[in-house]
């Protein structure tokens, strides 16, 4: 067995020599299609942003050259708003009503809050444009007001050209957020690759069709895994339920090897009579790494099919166990396919973990990294605490449904005290 980390690292290191055989192929997609899609080139900002000087606040636009002084009175000409800029110029002594968002005139580099100023008289003003309707009246500063304050300057945020998004890049909505205020319409990102998924037992039926007979079991792992690959950028080819029988596997794994870029089995990568993946593996191809020091979720096949081909089809083989599966889709597959899509950001090719005061002592056997299902909750000072449930058999499906993390515990503990800190990982979907 080898730990959890070498199996992420092997995995990662392997990957990075697919990238090298492997050119992923590109395509534009539409903004509105783009989410979770990879950047296969960086995005830079075709105009500056903001694009000209504008105002943070409601007030007046003061000119250069104006006295801002507390008592000061000054003229107000005209108004900008946002969409309509003032037209006029505005010269020492004036200013305009301006709004939040709004076009400061070239002239203006002062503004006034509206909090901080009183309107004191109106008067026509004759200098106004004759469509504009507008009416001049003075303004009298209750504080004193300081240049550049409450201005955003062109190109503040975002130069024209500037970089704001990478290549292997993941595009999340706040991504969406700034590739539309840049009027960014398509984006070039590499095309999903396609991920064949097979289950493996005659004890298995799918959901939805009758059990006949007492030994039957329904295929969980296919629609769990479906949805924890839902946010992937990637094509699901799923192969159903294959018997135990040889032929039948091997023909079912050549299929496979002929249309997916990776394959993703459950079941079938134990050492019994019956289970025959490993065997046509190493028959299509090679098993790099078996078997992971981690509880549940030991029986674990890293490999690789067509290996003699420029394309080779990296191999995942969960146990069938659904709650191994899980545990071993999350720690292993889920980052390493997301990799293979193209991503570069360190921060998603590792699951999310953090820090909690466990509530109770937990046991759990030395020798292996155990994931015990629990359940998180934040006290009143910010701090996490973390309950392991009683009875971690890996059978236990209902448990699985009911925890909100999985609380990780060191392969060379056995019993930790009540308030020991331990790493924890939550589960996405039960976090808003």
């Amino acid at each position: 067995m080898i730990s959890i980390e070498q199996m992420q690292t092997a995995i990662m290191q392997r990957i990075h020599t697919y990238h090298q055989q492997v050119a992923l192929a590109t395509q534009s997609v539409h903004l509105d299609n783009s989410l979770n899609h990879i950047l296969a080139a960086a995005v830079s900002a075709p105009f500056a942003v903001p694009r000209q000087n504008v105002s943070a606040m409601d007030g007046y636009a003061i000119a250069a050259g104006s006295s801002t002084d507390a008592g000061q009175t000054l003229n107000i000409i005209g108004e900008s708003k946002a969409g309509s800029p003032y037209q006029g110029r505005v010269q020492a002594g004036q200013g305009v009503r301006i709004f939040t968002g709004a076009v400061v005139p070239s002239e203006c580099d002062t503004i006034v809050i509206q909090e901080e100023a009183t309107r004191v008289s109106t008067s026509e003003n004759i200098d106004a444009p004759a469509d504009t309707h507008q009416h001049s009246y003075e303004i009298r500063l209750d504080e004193a007001a300081e240049a550049g304050k409450y201005i955003r300057f062109a190109g503040d945020e975002i130069a024209q050209d500037e970089a704001v998004l990478t290549a292997g890049q993941r595009i999340t909505p706040t991504d969406i957020s700034l590739l539309a205020t840049l009027g960014i319409a398509e984006v070039t990102v590499y095309c999903p690759l396609t991920v064949g998924i097979l289950a493996t037992g005659d004890e298995l039926v799918a959901v939805g069709q009758p059990l006949t007979h007492e030994a039957q079991i329904y295929d969980a792992n296919t629609p769990t895994l479906k949805q924890l690959f839902a946010d992937l950028p990637i094509v699901v080819k799923d192969y159903g339920i294959i018997a135990d029988d040889l032929a039948q596997t091997k023909a079912t794994v050549q299929q496979a090897v002929e249309s997916c870029d990776i394959l993703v089995s459950t079941a079938g990568v134990s050492v019994g009579d019956y289970d025959y993946l490993t065997s046509v593996i190493e028959a299509l191809g090679q098993i790099n790494h078996y078997k992971v020091a981690m509880k549940p979720g030991k029986p674990f096949v890293f490999g690789e099919l067509n290996k003699n081909s420029a394309v080779p089809v990296l191999y995942f083989g969960l146990p069938g166990n659904p709650l191994s599966a899980v545990v071993g889709a999350m720690q292993f597959v889920i980052p390493a396919l997301w990799r293979l899509a193209g991503v570069t950001q360190a921060g998603m090719l590792t699951p999310l973990t953090l820090q909690a005061r466990l509530s109770a002592d937990t046991k759990k056997a030395k020798g292996r990294t155990d994931f015990q299902r629990a359940q998180l909750v934040r006290q009143a000072d910010g701090s996490f605490e973390v309950t392991c449930f009683s009875g971690q058999q890996s059978h236990r499906i209902k448990q699985l449904s009911q925890a909100n993390c999985l609380a990780i515990l060191d392969k060379d503990s056995s019993v930790l005290p009540a308030g020991t800190s331990v790493w924890v990982q939550p589960f996405p979907w039960c976090f808003i």
